[in-house]
């Protein structure tokens, strides 16, 4: 099966109902070195002017990562570790201040979080801009896939949703500005350490993303429980760009009406709805399944 180029296609009709959806042409719109007892530090995950992050994994990829590092608290037993030695020392190099503390410090400066004898204070997350994610994407591959939340408010759906995407391959994450989370320590913790290597951009219009999107090739699908459509009937082939709603609420009216195709998971159980990030997995997986079976 040959692969379609990477161009615009033909949009289909809203009112055929296909077995197989093949999407065609669209029509283009014209600090200090004190003794870390003597510190006093009061974490708050959930806000953006400075991030604490703990655990081995995601440490180890943010000690991997460009990502500027303010401080860092290691038990001595971590430290001497060899896969963290000479990182640490590195990070040192550039700046940041390495204090080796007890267990117990830990366990108070993450407030009882599982932090594995280490965490990091990092400055905010730098988002990308949506020109380059989308510059990044097509030059990544002929048949590149971006998600696009819309509105997701729990920071664990938020770090699930990253976390499955740069496993199964995804070239980004489009998120808006308002109401709705952003990359915070939560976020990071959660993505385990899949930040390192996965773009995203915050935007202020979310519907006015979408419309670049389709200005750059992409085919939108959106995922809501009343489409007609089911995931695994479309052919999702060539430049995707897959909208995910919010918990409890899932895709606003505007946001539906802005994508080219709504489509829904198959569920035969009591269970009416599924999580926000277990949706966006399943959705993500069957596009990228229909890219290996080829």
């Amino acid at each position: 099966m040959s692969e379609k180029p990477f161009t615009k296609r033909d949009r289909i009709p809203k009112h055929l109902n296909q077995t197989k959806s093949q999407p065609q042409e669209r029509k283009l719109k014209p600090q200090s070195s004190r003794k870390s007892d003597q510190i006093e530090f009061s974490p708050k995950p959930e806000q953006e002017d400075s991030e604490l992050v703990y655990g081995r994994h995601s440490v180890l990829a943010i000690l991997k990562s460009e990502r500027d590092i303010a401080r860092i608290w290691v038990t001595a037993k971590l430290r001497q570790i060899p896969q963290f030695y000479s990182l640490l020392q590195e990070a040192k190099a550039n700046g940041a201040v390495i204090d080796e503390v007890e267990m117990r410090r830990l366990d108070l400066l993450t407030q009882g979080g599982n932090h594995q004898g280490i965490a990091v204070q990092i400055a905010p997350y730098s988002y990308w801009e949506l020109e380059d994610l989308l510059q990044h994407a097509k030059t990544t591959t002929t048949e590149p896939v971006i998600i696009i939340a819309d509105g997701i408010n729990d920071p664990h759906n938020l770090g699930a949703i990253i976390r499955t995407a740069e496993a199964m391959g995804v070239q980004g994450l489009v998120i808006p500005q308002r109401r709705a989370v952003g990359v915070t320590s939560t976020v990071m913790k959660v993505a385990a350490g899949a930040l390192a290597n996965f773009p995203v951009a915050r935007v202020v219009n979310l519907n006015q993303a979408l419309d670049k999107l389709k200005e750059a090739g992409f085919w939108l699908y959106g995922t809501t429980s009343e489409s007609s459509k089911l995931l695994h009937t479309i052919n999702f082939r060539g430049a995707i760009g897959l909208v995910v709603g919010s918990e409890g609420k899932g895709l606003s009216p505007l946001i539906q009406r802005n994508c080219d195709e709504l489509v829904a998971i198959p569920l035969s159980g009591e269970t009416p709805s599924l999580n926000a990030s277990v949706a966006a997995a399943i959705a993500i997986y069957e596009i990228c399944r229909q890219r290996f079976s080829n």
